[in-house]
């Protein structure tokens, strides 16, 4: 088909040279695929690197402490993704022999191989004329063949599989696979922007009716709600306190200094007033607040999140703390993970000078405004 051919004399030509493609063992290419997942190949390929050096078997990746394996995918977001690979690893030793199973549908029956990435291992690895359909290829065929089915549902997901398998080279899955990625990676973007030189702009239904721009559909609608973070950064004895968020929420397993959440933004004195705040440190509680930053905002795909940071000296540790928190020496903080939130700002003024110092300083934060943190 021309599609095809030509998709794949574009490949040959422009197509990426990634550390992934020149292995065929199933367990990196598995793991690239999810690093991948939400993140850009610039971001994910130096977590590559780090995660395959760091693990480099199936089964040092189950038997690696929990901390070790956040540690190394702090920053990259999206941490379920870490989590699910770490219980398919431990799934493929329990069941496989630390030996991932060969066929598209036995990859499937691993915890976190979805049909993309069971897809990609199944070709690539071993060969198998399975496509592997990401938003870049619901993007390239809604395009060029004119789909108006909705991406985003059970209908849509069916027919564009059934076509990406009609068009896919079944000789060559994984050439096939790799080149209508980077074609959706490279030219078919977004934004549409290279359509004038696409080698598929000849018989492309959206170039031709002026549609680049409404395909692919979506049928539901991304609603993004607002969340109020407060986070204490106690000291105490040049230690503080944090613990492993444990709650079916954002940032699963990630460290955090003592949170407050409130459904607004308020000031510290209303903070301190609230039933949270006496819950947290007890009624009389013996704390000197040295810095409170401006709201940090930090956008995730459902959320945008408003940090505010409050650091402070305690003069005895409340019961209550001791409770929910563990105590560490502050100089230890960079053993933790930690959301991105929190890193960028413990790296910052002025969470440097009030309170990674062993000296404290008093003061207020001279910073107006609110500060965004892509």
């Amino acid at each position: 088909m021309p599609f095809t051919l030509v998709l794949l004399k574009w490949f040959v030509q422009y197509g990426r040279q990634l550390p992934w493609r020149d292995t065929d063992n199933p367990y990196y290419i598995w793991v690239s695929e999810v690093i991948l997942q939400q993140t850009r190949v610039a971001q994910g390929l130096s977590y590559y690197l780090r995660f395959i050096e760091r693990f480099p078997t199936v089964e040092a990746l189950a038997s690696a402490p929990l901390d070790d394996l956040m540690k190394v995918w702090q920053g990259l977001g999206y941490y379920t993704r870490a989590r699910n690979l770490q219980a398919g690893a431990q799934q493929v030793m329990e069941l496989y022999g630390g030996q991932l199973p060969q066929t598209y549908a036995e990859l499937l029956k691993i915890k976190g191989l979805g049909t993309y990435s069971a897809a990609a291992v199944a070709s690539f690895a071993f060969g198998e004329a399975v496509p592997a359909v990401d938003g870049n290829v619901y993007r390239i065929l809604s395009r060029v063949f004119g789909v108006f089915t909705p991406i985003d549902t059970t209908q849509g997901r069916k027919e564009f599989f059934a076509l990406a398998a009609d068009l896919m080279d079944k000789q060559r899955p994984a050439l096939f696979n790799q080149a209508i990625i980077d074609f959706g990676a490279l030219v078919c973007t977004y934004r549409g922007s290279q359509c004038a030189d696409c080698p598929q702009s000849v018989w492309c239904y959206a170039y031709r009716n002026n549609m680049v721009d409404k395909l692919p559909i979506k049928g539901q609608r991304v609603v993004v709600r607002s969340r109020y973070f407060y986070y204490l950064m106690l000291r105490y004895r040049n230690t503080t306190f944090v613990r492993r968020r444990a709650e079916r929420d954002i940032w699963h397993s990630l460290y955090e200094f003592p949170l407050i959440e409130l459904s607004n933004q308020v000031s510290i004195s209303e903070l301190m007033d609230t039933t949270q705040w006496g819950d947290l440190l007890g009624a009389d509680a013996q704390v000197e607040v040295l810095s409170v930053s401006e709201p940090i905002k930090h956008q995730l795909t459902h959320i945008t999140l408003y940090a505010t940071f409050i650091i402070a000296e305690l003069r005895a540790v409340p019961y209550t703390l001791g409770l929910d928190y563990r105590c560490v020496p502050i100089g230890t903080l960079a053993d933790y993970s930690v959301p991105r939130v929190i890193d960028a700002y413990m790296a910052a003024e002025p969470a440097v000078r009030y309170f990674s110092k062993s000296d404290k300083a008093y003061g207020a934060d001279d910073e107006d405004g609110v500060v965004v943190i892509d």
